[in-house]
C-alpha cells in the first residue's frame, strides 16, 4: 500500500517572508512577484492561512517598534513548535482563548 507523504504546516526555504506576504497581501507587490505568490499559496496551506490571518487581522503600516506578540497567539505558537498538536483538546483550549482576547480588542 503507498503511504502520502504530506506537508509540514509551518514555513519552509521556499515560502515568501511574512513582510512579502504583508505587501502581496496589501497589493504592492509587482505583476510578475504577485503571480509568484499567487501560484505558490495554491500549494502551501501555512503562507494562505498567514495572508488569510493579516485580511482579517490588519497590520499597522508604520511601526517603529516590534510589539509584543498577543499572549495567546504566543502559547498557540509555543504550542505547536513544540509538537503538542497531537492533542487537539490542547489547541481548541488556545484557539477559545484567542478568539476572547480578540474580542477584547
Amino acid at each position: 500500500m503507498e503511504s502520502l507523504k504530506t506537508n509540514p504546516f509551518c514555513k519552509n526555504e521556499d515560502c515568501p517572508s511574512s513582510n512579502e506576504l504583508l505587501e502581496f497581501q496589501g497589493g504592492d507587490l509587482d505583476r510578475v512577484r504577485n503571480s509568484e505568490i499567487n501560484r505558490h499559496l495554491a500549494v502551501c496551506e501555512f503562507c494562505a492561512a498567514e495572508v488569510d490571518f493579516y485580511s482579517r487581522y490588519p497590520q499597522a503600516e508604520d511601526i517603529s517598534e516590534p510589539s509584543q506578540i498577543p499572549a495567546p497567539l504566543f502559547e498557540l505558537a509555543e504550542a505547536l513548535l513544540k509538537n503538542r498538536h497531537a492533542d487537539s483538546r490542547s489547541l481548541d483550549f488556545l484557539r477559545e482563548k484567542g478568539a476572547v482576547y480578540s474580542e477584547k480588542i
